[in-house]
C-alpha cells in the first residue's frame, strides 16, 4: 500500500515541470491552499498527489487538458 501511495506522490519540482511553472509558483499555490501539499520527513518536504495536480491541470482556470489514454 505504501508503495502505491508513493508512486502517486510528486515532488515540488515534478509538479512544476508537469504544469510548466516555476517551483516557487508551486510553493505559493501550496501556501495559498490552491494545491494540497503533504509534508513528509523531518525537513517537512512537500509532496503532492498526482491526481490533485491533474485536477489543477484540467481546471478551466489553468486552461490546459491532460491527454488520457
Amino acid at each position: 500500500m505504501v508503495t502505491r501511495i508513493r508512486n502517486k506522490m510528486m515532488t515540488s519540482s515534478g509538479v512544476a515541470n508537469m504544469l510548466n511553472v516555476h517551483i516557487n509558483t508551486v510553493r505559493r499555490w501550496s501556501n495559498q491552499g490552491i494545491l494540497k501539499a503533504y509534508r513528509i520527513g523531518p525537513r517537512g518536504d512537500r509532496r503532492f498527489m498526482r491526481d490533485d495536480v491533474v485536477q489543477i491541470l484540467n481546471s478551466q482556470s489553468y486552461g490546459y487538458k491532460v491527454w488520457k489514454p
